[in-house]
């Protein structure tokens, strides 16, 4: 099978291709005009919806081949782009698919998941900041990666001050 062509734009930049900019953007969610990460989130959510993908086997294996894949298409729109590119989400998916990762599926416990994610997302707490720092597509997903393991924390905190959440 032969290699996917290597385009390269007027300014002489390297273009990822196709496949690689339709996923590094979350189904091209990430071309949003307004808040592409909130977007790219909510193509993660509608996914998590699809009945049985909650599943912590088939959600834990989906979120470890969205991550490497992610890793390597948002390397693949950095170079192209610059830095964190706001049209690359798929970190954005992988993070809520993990801030709903062994939870219960519930309209609540999505909701809630989805506010905390994005608000972790934008502050960016320790370490999420420093992770946002490395290179070659790492630090767009790491960053998000974190965020999520907090919004995840913060919803089962939650649960437990409000048990009739679950």
């Amino acid at each position: 099978m032969p290699d996917t062509p290597v385009i390269k734009d007027p300014n002489n930049k390297l273009r990822a291709p196709f496949a690689a900019r339709f996923i590094a953007t979350g189904f091209l969610s990430g071309y949003s005009p307004v808040a592409p990460g909130t977007a790219g989130s909510l193509v993660g959510l509608a996914l998590y919806l699809i009945p049985g993908f909650e599943a912590p086997s088939l959600l834990g294996a989906a979120i470890a081949a969205a991550f490497c894949i992610g890793v390597y298409t948002a390397a693949q729109m950095e170079r192209e782009l610059g830095e964190d590119p706001p049209v690359v989400v798929i970190d954005e998916v992988v993070g809520m698919w993990i801030s709903l990762l062994f939870l219960p599926k519930t309209v609540w416990i999505a909701g809630l998941s989805f506010l905390f994610f994005r608000g972790f997302d934008i502050v960016k707490p320790p370490p999420a900041r420093r992770l946002e720092a490395l290179q070659h597509g790492w630090g767009i997903m790491l960053d998000d990666v974190a965020a999520a393991v907090y919004a995840n924390a913060a919803v089962r905190l939650v649960m437990l001050l409000l048990p009739s959440l679950s």
